[in-house]
């Protein structure tokens, strides 16, 4: 009899531990299950995000292309004006020296002209000189002239007078 009630004794302290790990069991189950669902959420979260990342990496990815195809652009415009500024830079020493030519001509056009000038003045100095000169000679040559006239009226007054009294001479 004793069997039977410790094997009583037994089997309700088994069945109550089978009991309690069941309830544990479902407990955890239960646990479980409100962790797996928090995880899917969290799973689900996550894969959005990362969607999300992802979309985001593509335009940054796609921008990243367009800026480094704008650098290259960039670079190419760079290396072009580089070459140009060459140019204008050598083209601006071609043009100093050619300034430089050109101050040297201007001076030496600015002496001329002042010597030109000099030179005008002496030479409307000496035209108005020899016009005072030729006007005074021409006086003296309208006078001379004049004389000369007066003198070719008394030479054939004189000669008038000669042919007379080489006739009256011869006459008588």
């Amino acid at each position: 009899m004793c069997m039977p009630s410790v094997t009583d004794f037994l089997l309700r302290s088994l069945r109550k531990v089978l009991e309690n790990r069941c309830t544990v069991d479902d407990s955890r189950g239960e646990l479980l299950e409100l962790q797996l669902k928090e995880a899917q959420v969290l799973a689900e979260q996550a894969q959005q995000r990362c969607e999300e990342v992802s979309r985001r990496v593509q335009m940054v990815e796609a921008d990243l292309a367009k800026a480094e195809e704008r650098a290259e652009e960039s670079e190419s415009k760079i290396v072009e004006l580089e070459e140009e500024l060459k140019v204008v830079g050598n083209n601006l020493k071609g043009l100093e020296v050619s300034e430089e030519k050109a101050i040297q001509r201007e001076d030496s056009y600015e002496q001329q002209i002042r010597d030109l000038t000099a030179r005008l003045k002496d030479a409307e100095t000496r035209a108005e000189f020899a016009e005072r000169t030729v006007q005074k000679l021409q006086k003296e040559v309208d006078r001379l002239e004049d004389d000369l006239g007066c003198e070719r009226e008394k030479v054939r007054t004189v000669t008038g007078e000669m042919e007379a009294t080489l006739n009256d001479i011869a006459n008588c």
